[in-house]
């Protein structure tokens, strides 16, 4: 069944929010999580779905070029991979409506290609198919994010802030999406409106559950609102609010609600994380949400038009994130060099680490678990090295200690350095006795010998 699908990975760009980690030359889909690029997650979840036909959008003629080149080098003979380029900050709304005369299936899988998680595609699908839905999205539990005891990852952010969430409102069964407040809106307070009770009859507000940007769509609909609403840029923020907005309104016409009582609202505000309204619409006799979408008002079953919002919810102990910040991209490498291994699809040694069969380690030099050495990197005497990612051919010397950090490709690390909580991206050079808490070091970036610096952006200037 999944086979029928049309599958669409909106890899991105150089996403401003990730500066100085992404560049020209290192774009967002060629992000390192644990020595591999982050688009690679999502492109063999989807070839171990037997999915093998994909289009991955990316953002700027450049990019296009480096991620697929590296996508027909690393994927030959293993995925037909068409590669298309869009202008850049079209927004993820805007790359589907610049490539929508490639869309030719009944149904649409989209994928963020920032996404690394160990949900099988497969499952939405079925579930989209299962209510004959408009879109179906994914839904996931909120990934722990933050500081770890011994620094954080979180470059100028001093306090550990909550997570970024949505606002999601589910009928009593979780198949369906009634409500979404996603971005700015959730700083607001949230206001449902009695129309939407009326017709839903109950209603669970949740704030501990991610939209982890898979989504199945049909065509047609998707279509259909990408050119009848030409401002949407993002799918999140615009096409999916539309469609769960628009969906109730459907559902109030079928039960029966005139217009003008459609304007009240309640204020509603999630305690614990979930709260169900039951309370507000005491009052309120109507059928079960599900029981409308088939239902005329007459009871007779006759076919309305009307459009479902379905929503998949992944178990808790699936793994799910998005790199989409630096603070994610530290958490994720972190994520799956220990508790998420499993998604490495590598064997960890008798010490719980990954070191490559060519790295060189000097005398009295330990690396701890959930820790990765890339190929061919060496590091000198008297090296210590915690819960960190070292990308390959970097030369570090002696007594350097790394904690906490993501070091990528052909870094030069001198004598004495400590590094915690940072990420140092390729190229860069650390001279002798550097000290570093919470940076990010731009790619090609000379840090001077003796410099100390806590939570700085530290990369070359844009000519």
């Amino acid at each position: 069944m999944i086979m029928d699908f049309q599958v669409v990975v909106l890899a991105g760009g150089t996403s401003k929010k990730l500066v100085p980690l992404v560049s020209e030359e290192v774009p967002k889909a060629m992000l390192p999580v644990a020595n591999r690029p982050v688009l690679s997650y999502v492109l063999e979840l989807l070839e171990r779905s037997n999915l093998k036909d994909l289009i991955v959008v990316v953002e700027g003629e450049d990019a296009a070029l480096r991620v697929g080149g590296w996508i027909s080098g690393a994927y030959v003979d293993r995925l037909h991979v068409e590669v298309a380029a869009v202008p850049e900050d079209v927004g993820t709304a805007g790359a589907l409506r610049a490539i929508a005369h490639h869309l030719t299936a009944n149904d649409i899988l989209v994928v963020s290609g920032d996404l690394v998680c160990d949900v099988f595609p497969g499952a939405v699908a079925a579930a989209h198919r299962r209510y004959d839905a408009a879109v179906t999205t994914m839904l996931c539990s909120l990934p722990v994010s933050g500081p770890l005891e011994s620094g954080s990852s979180s470059g100028k952010d001093k306090t550990k802030k909550p997570g970024c969430c949505n606002i999601i409102g589910l009928d009593p069964t979780k198949q369906f999406l009634l409500y979404i407040a996603t971005g700015p809106e959730i700083e607001r307070d949230i206001r449902v409106q009695k129309s939407i009770l009326r017709a839903v009859g109950q209603m669970e507000i949740r704030a501990d559950l991610m939209d982890a940007h898979l989504y199945a769509f049909k065509r047609a609909v998707l279509q259909e609102v990408l050119e009848r609403k030409d401002t949407f840029q993002s799918l999140q923020q615009d096409v999916l609010p539309y469609l769960v907005r628009s969906q109730l309104r459907s559902e109030v016409l079928l039960n029966g609600a005139p217009p003008s009582e459609e304007n009240g609202d309640d204020k509603v505000v999630p305690r614990d994380n979930r709260v169900m309204l039951s309370q507000l619409v005491a009052k309120t006799i109507t059928p079960s949400f599900h029981e409308l979408h088939v239902m005329a008002p007459d009871g007779s079953g006759a076919v309305r038009r009307t459009h479902k919002c379905c929503v998949y919810i992944a178990s808790q102990d699936k793994y799910c994130a998005r790199l989409n910040s630096i603070q994610a991209f530290s958490d994720i490498n972190r994520d799956v060099i220990g508790d998420a291994s499993r998604l490495l699809g590598y064997s960890f040694s008798a010490q719980n680490n990954i070191i490559h069969p060519s790295a060189e380690l000097g005398s009295k030099t330990t690396v701890g678990q959930n820790c990765m050495l890339g190929e061919g990197s060496q590091l000198g005497d008297k090296c210590s090295v915690k819960r960190s990612v070292i990308g390959r051919h970097c030369r570090i010397g002696s007594n350097v200690k790394v904690v906490n950090s993501v070091v990528m490709n052909h870094v030069t690390i001198g004598d004495g350095c400590s590094i915690q909580g940072s990420v140092i991206c390729s190229n860069a050079q650390l001279q002798e006795r550097t000290v570093l808490k919470d940076c990010q070091v731009g790619a090609g970036f000379v840090v001077t010998s003796g410099s100390e610096y806590k939570g700085e952006f530290l990369a070359k200037k844009e000519r």
